[in-house]
């Protein structure tokens, strides 16, 4: 499903532009998601991934380019409208408050409403159906090591922190997840459950796009690899087809993909 030129990306961008004053952060970048894929996207410090994904997610507008979504052009003027259309994005902040319960972090920004007056009028929330819609959740991606869904995420560890933040993109992050270095500041341990809900995720359709630093997960988890360099894509390589090795030297410059062009 990675590539086929009969599958149409569920996500394209083509020519994107951003500057910001005399810097080119992206430079008539390309961009293709293909449904049930991850997607990983690597680059040097400074190359532009950032720009990419904000692009991409909402959090920035291009200043020339298009963007496409299941094949319909779309314009999103922040993160939020981004959300509406399905895309998820956890950075690596989490963007998560921690003295709030793990259910009242799932639903940050979209909190149920009881139904009928207590809701509407008086703004009463709808707790047994957050903690419920919760614990469902983190149940689907194995995460219910978690005992108690109104403990405050600030007494789960990094690893627990980071499923929560995964599992909250994935319920509500209906056609894609973007994941922003999610095993960065993880152990072993904790960053080889992060990849296993990764693979849960889009064994349940989500297409993932990954950014990350760390080759042997990438290399691990990713169906194709978009390599960043300069404010545009360089090329886009399958792991299989080449090494971690290779990686870095396409994507600092040292040397250039044979038989890959800039449209891969």
């Amino acid at each position: 499903m990675t590539g086929q030129t009969s599958v149409e990306p569920i996500l394209k961008a083509r020519g994107l532009v951003k500057r910001y004053g005399k810097v080119t952060a992206l430079d008539h970048c390309d961009f293709e998601l293909y449904p049930g894929e991850i997607l990983a996207v690597i680059g040097d410090n400074g190359a532009g991934k950032s720009s990419l994904i904000k692009a991409l997610s909402g959090a920035v507008q291009p200043d020339e380019g298009e963007i496409t979504l299941e094949g319909k052009p779309v314009h999103f003027s922040s993160p939020l409208e981004a959300r509406g259309h399905g895309i998820e994005c956890v950075y690596q902040t989490l963007a998560m408050s921690p003295a709030l319960s793990i259910a009242d972090n799932m639903f940050m920004g979209r909190e149920l409403r009881k139904p009928g007056i207590m809701g509407s009028l008086f703004r009463q929330l709808d707790r047994p159906a957050m903690e419920s819609f919760a614990r469902q959740k983190l149940n689907e991606l194995g995460l219910m090591t978690i005992q108690n869904i109104n403990q405050p995420v600030e007494t789960l560890s990094g690893g627990q922190r980071q499923g929560v933040a995964v599992a909250r993109a994935a319920a509500f992050g209906s056609k894609v997840v973007i994941l922003d270095e999610p095993t960065a500041a993880l152990g072993v341990k904790e960053s080889r459950r992060v990849l296993e809900l990764i693979r849960d995720v889009r064994s349940r359709g989500i297409p993932i796009i990954l950014i990350s630093h760390n080759m042997p997960h990438v290399f691990e988890v990713a169906d194709r690899i978009h390599i960043h360099r300069l404010g545009k894509r360089l090329c886009v390589i399958k792991p299989g087809d080449y090494t971690m090795s290779d990686a870095v030297a396409f994507m600092t410059g040292a040397k250039l993909p044979e038989g890959v062009t800039e449209a891969a």
